[in-house]
């Protein structure tokens, strides 16, 4: 028998196995009869007192305790009664992954965290008859979907704890304890975490492609005189780590693709980060993935390509040797990127002159408005760059003064092909980084970065990987299809069990 045929056999004989002469077990009416008595006695108590708002509240309470105890005694007796009794209706050996496995002599039992409690699951083993060193496989626990013994629904509930804004370990723990009676430790929570943000993480890329195509088909057929727009964007941002036992900062890496439709409104954005890395080699190559695989699959007319972002290091390495370069996936042909360096980072830069000319004032404060609104002009940054020649030439400018004024001078003169603002507007196409600027407030600041914490990279990135998905709205499309394609997790071996996350078969 295979193995995907394991579980139809048990429930085929599920009716005969609750039949009263042949299952010695107790039915599920007796296990929970104990719990519909309190439900009852609660009842009887409430109408028999005095009504009030603390007694009303206490009723509440305690009801709330008994129903979850119901849902933990239901889900323990519905498990455990779906491999069919006694031993000799299940199959002596099933294969799986071509390996034939064979039945164990007696179940086993497992305490496994579901959303009403711990409940105790005894399971049917099989060891792999031709290698010995082979680990105990637990077709059960496989068809439930249990990772390190919690069950789908739970694992749900701890992965959006994890993921929403300002989570940190204690208070998920402290809801598990409120909401589902369980006395998870940090170690455990954190096994936990690692384990669903692994086998989440791999349908990432495939779900926020959907999503992205989703949106394009929306801005392709809304009303408005532009193209749709195709963004992409990327930035860094400083992230306490521990590593050695001591306390440092280094720049973590942040991306987003966003969709505008043809009157120039945001329809949604999808988001990477990765913890700090030399090179943000990570980012560049999971967003140049992303990018591909939605250009190779858009069977529409080409959007415009944006890149908007500031003009920093890696923002331009990555403009220059990748996204320049970059080819249509069906075409072979050129991809016409337009870098739009943001705006505000510019005015930035009229900041810096205004201050080096002018001082603290209103007369640079004026200077300034005036420049903002030339930059958005056409033609706009020549007569930027002219009035700031005409003033500095003017004055004497020495020292730290003169040196800022040139470097922000020549950060305008020297990108002049990425400022031109009006010509972007015309397009149709965003001329500020906002989008990117905000993903590092949502994705890292909201969550990694609360007063006091530290933390070490795999620990991050677990959490940067669900939250990326919780913020990019495909939550419950990837939690879908992680758990649905089940039959391809591979059951770790003894001997490799200890170097994996996720451990299906302990």
């Amino acid at each position: 028998m295979s193995y995907s045929m394991y579980l139809c056999a048990s429930l085929a004989t599920y009716g005969l196995d609750l039949c009263p002469t042949k299952d010695p077990a107790p039915q599920l009416h007796d296990v929970l009869e104990p719990v519909l008595a309190r439900l009852r006695q609660l009842i009887d108590s409430l109408r028999g007192s005095p009504v009030g708002p603390l007694t009303v509240g206490r009723f509440e309470q305690e009801l709330n305790q008994q129903l979850r105890e119901l849902g933990r005694i239901t889900t323990e007796w519905t498990y455990n009664h779906l491999e069919a009794e006694p031993a000799q209706a299940r199959p002596e050996q099933v294969v799986f992954q071509t390996s034939t496995y064979r039945r164990l002599s007696a179940k086993t039992p497992q305490e496994v965290s579901t959303l009403f409690g711990k409940i105790r699951l005894q399971r049917q083993g099989y060891r792999a008859a031709a290698s010995v060193g082979d680990g105990v496989l637990f077709p059960l626990c496989r068809e439930l979907g249990l990772v390190q013994g919690t069950t789908p629904a739970l694992l749900e509930c701890v992965a959006r704890y994890q993921a929403q804004s300002g989570a940190t370990q204690r208070q998920t723990l402290a809801r598990l304890r409120a909401e589902h009676g369980l006395q998870w430790g940090v170690k455990k929570l954190r096994q936990v975490t690692a384990a669903l943000a692994q086998l989440l993480g791999e349908h990432r890329q495939e779900a926020q492609v959907e999503q992205v195509l989703d949106w394009l088909a929306q801005a392709e057929a809304s009303p408005g005189r532009h193209r749709p727009v195709l963004a992409v964007g990327r930035d860094g941002i400083t992230l306490g780590l521990q590593i050695k036992g001591c306390d440092i900062h280094e720049v973590a890496s942040t991306g987003t693709l966003t969709v505008y439709d043809r009157r120039g409104q945001r329809l949604g954005t999808v988001y990477l980060a990765f913890t700090p890395e030399q090179c943000q080699v990570t980012m560049s190559t999971q967003l140049t993935a992303l990018v591909r695989e939605v250009l190779g699959r858009w069977q529409g007319r080409l959007p415009r390509l944006a890149y908007v972002t500031d003009a920093g290091d890696n923002e331009t390495t990555y403009y220059r040797k990748v996204l320049r370069r970059l080819r249509h996936p069906r075409t072979g042909q050129r991809l016409p990127w337009v870098w739009v360096v943001d705006y505000y980072h510019a005015s930035e830069r009229l900041w810096t002159m205004a201050e080096a000319l002018f001082g603290s004032g209103p007369q640079g404060w004026s200077w300034v408005r005036k420049m903002q609104k030339w930059l958005l002009r056409p033609g706009g940054l020549s007569r930027v760059l002219h009035s700031a020649g005409a003033l500095c030439g003017r004055g004497q400018l020495t020292g730290t003064r003169r040196r800022d004024f040139r470097r922000a001078y020549n950060y305008l003169s020297s990108r002049r092909q990425h400022l031109r603002y009006w010509e972007f507007r015309r397009w149709g196409l965003p001329i500020g980084s906002g989008v990117t600027e905000a993903a590092c407030k949502t994705v890292y600041t909201q969550r990694l970065k609360l007063s006091g914490m530290r933390w070490k990279k795999p620990g991050a990135q677990m959490i940067l990987t669900l939250r990326v998905l919780w913020l990019s709205g495909v939550w419950t499309k990837v939690y879908e299809r992680t758990f649905n394609s089940n039959s391809d997790i591979e059951v770790p071996t003894s001997a490799s069990s200890a170097h994996h996350a996720t451990d299906f078969a302990a």
